[in-house]
């Protein structure tokens, strides 16, 4: 007999696609999906992480293959949709996980800049969203995930184009969910906080960090596993079955602080 939990947040028999599963962020969702029960597509462009991340899910018992993507590009998400249902037979979730930051003074960002940083981190969620929603309202309902920030809703110093392109992931995702709701697919943002990964390490300056902690009531960094519960809460067909269109914040309180 199935516990509550597993009732509530058990993803057993179902697909999940994590792009950006290669990362320190998306990895740790890939593996918190898999231990629920589902059977996780790691998607990415790091084979070699790839595998890595797939050998670590499979070894703590879960169920995950990684296939490439380029998300950015439409064909190659819709390359990646076909593989995962030529493997699996289904897309029940969907996470868009992909990330790029940038810290250029204000004045010196160039506009190649500006547009890796607004494509990794929005068009490839509208592309996510587009291609796998469209796959989800065909079979009749699905859940898709997109990666937020803290700086959605409160902008950071030196990383401009970032908070910009997730400023819009959020409102992208609200817009998505009124769009899918009636199909049965539901569409959230996970906004974290400070979780330091590739992309944001080489920024975090001693004086940086000083910063982010005195706003942060916890006094700490997250830890990548930290968001792996709102990301079940979310995705879960049973837990989160009336949830869509949020923005769930998991930031050690930094968001809640205004000075």
């Amino acid at each position: 007999m199935a516990t509550a939990l597993e009732r509530l947040f058990g993803l057993s028999g179902r697909t999940a696609v994590v792009v950006g599963g290669t990362g320190v962020l998306g990895g740790a969702l890939a593996e918190g999906l898999a231990s629920a029960g589902a059977f996780v597509v790691v998607a990415g462009r790091g084979a070699d992480r790839g595998a890595a991340r797939v050998d670590a899910i499979r070894a703590a018992g879960g169920q995950a293959t990684f296939l490439p993507v380029e998300a950015t590009e439409r064909g190659s998400v819709e390359a990646l949709l076909a593989a995962t249902l030529a493997e699996t037979g289904r897309a029940d979730i969907l996470v868009n996980c992909a990330g790029v930051n940038s810290a250029i003074p204000y004045f010196e960002i160039p506009d190649d800049d500006y547009d890796r940083v607004l494509d990794t981190n929005l068009k490839s969620t509208h592309l996510g969203c587009q291609v796998f929603g469209a796959a989800m309202a065909a079979a009749g309902g699905g859940a898709i995930l997109n990666l937020g920030s803290v700086s959605a809703d409160k902008p950071l110093s030196k990383v401009f184009i970032y908070s910009a392109s997730k400023a819009a992931v959020v409102n992208y995702t609200q817009n998505v969910a009124r769009e899918l709701a009636p199909r049965g697919v539901r569409v959230n943002v996970l906004c974290p906080g400070f979780f330091p990964a590739e992309q944001n390490r080489r920024i975090l300056s001693p004086e940086r960090t000083a910063a982010i902690m005195g706003q942060t009531p916890m006094n700490r960094f997250g830890n990548p596993e930290e968001l792996v519960g709102a990301a079940l809460l979310l995705c879960a067909p049973v837990a989160g079955s009336f949830i869509t269109g949020t923005a769930l914040y998991v930031d050690g309180g930094f968001t809640g602080m205004r000075f």
